[in-house]
C-alpha cells in the first residue's frame, strides 16, 4: 500500500521563520548559504537529486576529462556545517499558495512541508522545440544521467567501429553530430574533436580515430550568438582548424537511430548518417513554473519562465521568490551568474523583511562577462567591456571555473585531471557501461507502459483521467 503523506512542520519548535528552497542548483544553493548566519531562520532545501550540479562542466564528464563527482558534490556535504539548513530528497509536485505548503514525492512516498517564505529555483531542462521524441536518439546535456549516457555513446562508437568490418558502418559510427552552436555545443564539439584527433590517437588498431567527422549544426546564422561578431568569427575559425564541420542556418527536422535530417534556409534538405548525436540546443524552464504562474495568475514566456515582479517575487505572492532559470525578468539570460545573484537577492530580501524593512528592492544583475572554451588553450571572453580570445581567455576561463567549483577537494582533483588532459593526452574518466547508455530509454519505455496500463484501466472502468499536475523536477 502507498505510504501516507508525511507532514513536516513549517516552523521549527522555537518559532523560527521557515524558508523552503526548491532546487539544489546555483540559485537554490546560493540562497541557502546566504541565509546561514541569519538569526531566526530555518531553511529546508528540497531537491530531486542529492547533489549540486556544476552544469557548465557536464561536457567534460561526457568526454572523459572529469568524473561526475567533481562536478556534482553531495548537497549534504556542501551544507554539512550550516546548522540552520536541512536537505530533503524529493521532486516537488505541488505548491499550495494559499495554505503555503509544498508537496514533494520520493521513492519513500509523499512529503508536505509548510513555509513562511518560498524560493523556487527548480532550474531548466532540455528543450526539443516540440519534438521530444528526438531525445531517444540525441540526449541533451542537463544532468549527470545525460553526461554519462553520452560518455557511453561517444566512447562506445569508437569501440564498435573497431569491431566492424563494414566501411559504411564505420563511417557512420565515426561521425558525431552536435546540435546547437551555443557555448555548450561549441565546447562539446571541440572536445569530441580533441578526443578523436589527439587523446585517442594510437589507441586502436583497426580504425584511425583521426578520420572521425565532427559536425556542429544550428539553425541560427552565426555561432555563439551571445558574443560579438569578432569573437564569434574567431571561435568558428578555431573550431574549423580542429577539423569540426560547422553547418549554420540548418534546422534539424528529423532524428532517428541512423542519422538526422536537415533543412537549410533556402528550403533544400540533406541528411547526415551518424550513430552518435548530442542535443545542445534550447532550454525550457521546469514545468513547476507553469503551475505556479497559473495559480497566481501570472504570465510565462516562450521558455516557460515565470514573469516575476522586479524583486523576483511571484505576482500577488510576495512570500514566494522565483529565481534563476525559472524567472523571466529584464530579458536576463539563463546563466549561472543570474541564478547565483538572484539567489543572494532573495535571501537578502527575506533577511530585510525579518528586520522589519518593508520596502521591496528590485533585483539588479551585475554582468561579470561571458566566456566559452573552444579547445585546450583557446577560449573567448567578454569581461569588463573587453574582448579577449586565445590563451589569455582560456586562462581566465580556467580560473573562473575553478573558483566556482564547490569544495576544496573538487578544485584539487579537477586541476589534476585538467593537467592530465590538457598538458598531456590522457582522458582518465573513460569508463562507460551499456547500462549507462540504455537505462534512460528503458525507464522511459517503462513509464510509457505504465501510463498505457493506467489509461486502459480508466477506459475499462469508464472514468475520465483527472487533470492532476504531473510531477515536476526540481
Amino acid at each position: 500500500m502507498p505510504r501516507a503523506p508525511q507532514s513536516l512542520p513549517g516552523r521549527s519548535p522555537d518559532g523560527h521563520h521557515h524558508v523552503v528552497v526548491v532546487g539544489s542548483g546555483f540559485g537554490g544553493l546560493f540562497t541557502t548559504r546566504a541565509l546561514a548566519r541569519e538569526p531566526g531562520v530555518a531553511v529546508t532545501l528540497v531537491a530531486s537529486t542529492g547533489h549540486h550540479l556544476f552544469q557548465p562542466l557536464l561536457y567534460q564528464v561526457a568526454t572523459g576529462i572529469l568524473s561526475e563527482g567533481e562536478v556534482a558534490p553531495a548537497t549534504r556535504e556542501v551544507l554539512r556545517r550550516q546548522r540552520n539548513a536541512r536537505v530533503l530528497l524529493g521532486t516537488v509536485t505541488d505548491v499550495d499558495l494559499e495554505r503555503q505548503v509544498v508537496t514533494s514525492t520520493s521513492p519513500g512516498g509523499t512529503t508536505t512541508t509548510s513555509y513562511d517564505s518560498l524560493v523556487v529555483a527548480a532550474g531548466a531542462g532540455q528543450s526539443y522545440f516540440g519534438n521530444d521524441h528526438f531525445a531517444r536518439y540525441a540526449p541533451g546535456m542537463k544532468s549527470i544521467d545525460d553526461a554519462l549516457e553520452l560518455r557511453g555513446r561517444i566512447f562506445g562508437a569508437f569501440e564498435l567501429a573497431e569491431l566492424s568490418a563494414d566501411p559504411e558502418e564505420v563511417e557512420k559510427l565515426l561521425t558525431f553530430v552536435v546540435v546547437g552552436a551555443g557555448p555548450t555545443g561549441v565546447e562539446m564539439a571541440g572536445q569530441i574533436a580533441e578526443l578523436a584527433h589527439r587523446a585517442l590517437r594510437g589507441n586502436f588498431r583497426h580504425i584511425d580515430p583521426r578520420r572521425s567527422r565532427i559536425v556542429l549544426v544550428d539553425a541560427a546564422p552565426t555561432m555563439l550568438g551571445a558574443f560579438s561578431d569578432k569573437l564569434s568569427r574567431a571561435a568558428t575559425a578555431q573550431l574549423e582548424n580542429l577539423g569540426v564541420e560547422v553547418r549554420l542556418g540548418q534546422m534539424v527536422t528529423g532524428v532517428d537511430a541512423d542519422g538526422l535530417d536537415l533543412r537549410a534556409q533556402d528550403g533544400s534538405t540533406s541528411r547526415i548518417a551518424t550513430r552518435c548525436k548530442v542535443w545542445a540546443a534550447g532550454v525550457a524552464a521546469s514545468p513547476l513554473g507553469a503551475q505556479l504562474a497559473e495559480r497566481a495568475g501570472a504570465e510565462t514566456d516562450r521558455a516557460g519562465r515565470v514573469r516575476v515582479e522586479p524583486d523576483c517575487t511571484l505576482p500577488g505572492h510576495p512570500e514566494v521568490f522565483v529565481i534563476g532559470d525559472m524567472m523571466a525578468l529584464d530579458d536576463l539570460p539563463g546563466v549561472a551568474q543570474v541564478a547565483m545573484q538572484s539567489g543572494k537577492h532573495a535571501a537578502g530580501e527575506i533577511s530585510r523583511r525579518l528586520r522589519g524593512e518593508t520596502q521591496r528592492r528590485p533585483f539588479r544583475f551585475q554582468d561579470k562577462g561571458s566566456m566559452a572554451t573552444v579547445s585546450r588553450f583557446y577560449a573567448i571572453a567578454e569581461v569588463g567591456g573587453r574582448e579577449v580570445s586565445g590563451l589569455i581567455a582560456w586562462v581566465l576561463w580556467l580560473g573562473v571555473h575553478v573558483f566556482y567549483l564547490i569544495g576544496f577537494k573538487n578544485r584539487v582533483t579537477t586541476l589534476l585531471h585538467w593537467f592530465v588532459s590538457f598538458i598531456g593526452r590522457g582522458r582518465s574518466e573513460r569508463t562507460a557501461t551499456l547500462q549507462q547508455v540504455r537505462a534512460r530509454q528503458a525507464l522511459a519505455a517503462q513509464d510509457e507502459a505504465e501510463r498505457a496500463r493506467a489509461q486502459e484501466q480508466l477506459t475499462a472502468s469508464g472514468d475520465r483521467p483527472r487533470g492532476d499536475a504531473p510531477a515536476q523536477r526540481t
